[in-house]
Parts: structure tokens; C-alpha cells; sequence
């Protein structure tokens, strides 16, 4: 029996961990190591570590811990339950774990685009953030693939980033509003499918059309959409909105009673900085609950 199950070893549910850590709480953080952002050479937009290579920025954050009472299981949850202690998780090396709360940490996955050599270019110059990596890329030729409406919506985007930006629709037409923005921002928009990528190094040179036609490229940014990474979410109960992501109601609670949701799995700002300080809200979230429990005061 622990205070507190983390499932999710990213920047929320470690964030969380070191929270919740240094407040004495026994805390087991679940890591199956599948991160959003592996792939990527360098993380942007969190202060004092802008430009970290992502795992650097994992093993500090773990190295941290260390010193807190927090166990990180390099596993994968396969089943969660509410139970009568609270909570019970199975992890698929067998390990089952009880604690009295819950936060998921859990994230998303980006659909990819199904392109020939896709993962040759992904996260080196083909990525999906414009806020994460626009600025490497800033006043190059950029190619913002989408299906139809999305390609546009993110051209439009990445106009901020540079001038040089050509919409890929991929064989989907335009709803009339997305054309008259594409037209009054002198957009130009690539309809036909594309077939595959051409570079080297992980630098990508041209996006090959079906036709056989070349477009001359620096970085691809890409809209194809994301699902939740894991099913726990759904089948422990949460909510979700129009989107998919989890509804997080005061300070990350996802309304099921002692589980809480922090990081990319709501779906709002996806910046690593920011699901960091999501941990950090849910974190104080449950030890006051837990502190509730404990003394007989507030609501709960």
C-alpha cells in the first residue's frame, strides 16, 4: 500500500512524484517509457532548459527523486480498479499495486501521417508543434501536411514562423471559409497526395507528390490529430470532451473520486512546462485530500 500511484513517467507524472515526494508521501510512479516527445532532438519552451535532448531532461528530473520516497517501476499498467484501500493497479510484469490515490499521467499519441521514410525525418526536421520547433526553422520553406481544412489551419499558424509555407491537403478538398483564408493570406495549397520524403541525415530536401513533382522543403509540421495513449482514463470513468481529452475539473480532479489527470491526456496547452505544472497542481491536490482524510477536516 502506497499514498499515492503515478501512472506515467513523463514531465506531469514525475513533476507530480517530486511534489509529492518532499510532502513524506510513498509514492510509485509507473514509467512504460513511452514518451510523446522521444524522438525528438531537443525540448523547447521550459525555462533554464531550453534545448534539452528530452531523455537529459528524464534522467535529471529521475535523478532528483533519489533522494524522496518515490519508486519508479520501468513498466507498463494493464489494469487499474477503484478498490476498497482506494486503488489497484496490475502492471504486465505482474506486479499488482495498491494506493489510496490515483493520478494518471498518461498522454497522447500522435496519429502520423502514413508516408513512405516518415520516421527517417521525424523530430529532426519534421515535427508537429510550430511552438516547439518553429523557431529552428524560422524563414525556411515549411510544408504543413494535413488532411483537407487541417493543413490549412496550420499553414496559417506557421506563417508566424516564417513566410515560406505551402499547405498539403492531401487529396481533401476545402470547406469555402478555410479557401477564402488560404486566398486572403496568399496561402499556396497543394491538393494532390503526397507519396513520400526525400533528404538525408535526418534533414528532409523534398516532399515527393503522386505525380511525381517535388516540393522543395526545410521542415514538414503535420495536423493528422492524436488519440489518448492509454485506455485507462476511459475505463476508470473519466469524462471527456468534444476533443477526447479528459475533463480535469479544480486542480486536475477528473471527478472520479480520489483520481486525478495531469499532462497532455487533457488535452489544453501542450507544452511540457505546462504539464509539469500540472503534476505540480495535482500533487498538492492530493496530499491536502489525503491531509483531509487523515485529520477529519475539510469535505471529504
Amino acid at each position: 500500500m502506497v499514498d499515492v500511484i503515478i501512472i506515467g513517467g513523463g514531465p506531469a507524472g514525475l513533476s507530480a512524484a517530486l511534489v509529492l515526494g518532499r510532502a513524506r508521501r510513498s509514492v510509485v510512479v509507473v514509467d512504460s517509457g513511452q514518451t510523446r516527445n522521444r524522438a525528438a532532438l531537443h525540448m523547447h519552451g521550459y525555462l533554464t532548459r531550453d534545448g534539452i535532448a528530452p531523455a537529459q531532461f528524464l534522467t535529471l528530473s529521475r535523478e532528483e527523486l533519489d533522494k524522496y520516497n518515490v519508486h519508479i517501476a520501468h513498466d507498463k499498467a494493464s489494469f487499474a480498479a477503484r478498490s476498497r484501500e482506494g486503488f489497484v493497479v496490475h502492471l504486465e510484469s505482474g506486479q499488482v499495486l495498491i494506493g489510496r490515490k490515483l493520478l494518471l499521467a498518461t498522454g497522447v499519441r500522435d496519429l502520423l501521417p502514413e508516408i513512405p521514410n516518415f520516421e527517417s525525418f521525424y523530430g529532426r526536421s519534421i515535427h508537429h508543434c510550430p511552438y516547439c520547433d518553429g523557431w529552428e526553422h524560422r524563414d525556411q520553406r515549411i510544408v504543413a501536411f494535413g488532411r483537407g481544412n487541417a493543413a490549412v489551419g496550420l499553414a496559417l499558424s506557421l506563417l508566424t514562423w516564417s513566410p515560406h509555407v505551402i499547405a498539403c491537403s492531401h487529396d481533401e478538398g476545402l470547406d469555402s471559409k478555410h479557401a477564402m483564408l488560404a486566398e486572403r493570406n496568399k496561402l499556396l495549397v497543394c491538393s494532390e497526395p503526397v507519396a513520400g520524403l526525400e533528404g538525408e541525415g535526418g534533414q528532409l530536401h523534398r516532399v515527393v507528390l503522386k505525380s511525381g513533382r517535388s516540393i522543395a522543403c526545410d521542415a514538414l509540421f503535420f495536423n493528422t490529430g492524436q488519440v489518448q495513449r492509454s485506455e485507462l482514463p476511459r475505463k476508470l470513468g473519466c469524462a471527456f470532451d468534444a476533443d477526447g481529452g479528459v475533463i480535469a475539473t479544480d486542480r486536475q480532479c477528473t471527478g472520479v473520486a480520489g483520481m486525478y489527470v495531469a499532462g497532455d491526456a487533457d488535452k489544453e496547452v501542450q507544452f511540457v512546462i505546462v504539464a509539469a505544472a500540472q503534476g505540480a497542481t495535482a500533487a498538492v491536490a492530493i496530499n491536502r485530500e489525503l491531509q483531509d482524510e487523515e485529520r477529519g477536516t475539510g469535505n471529504h
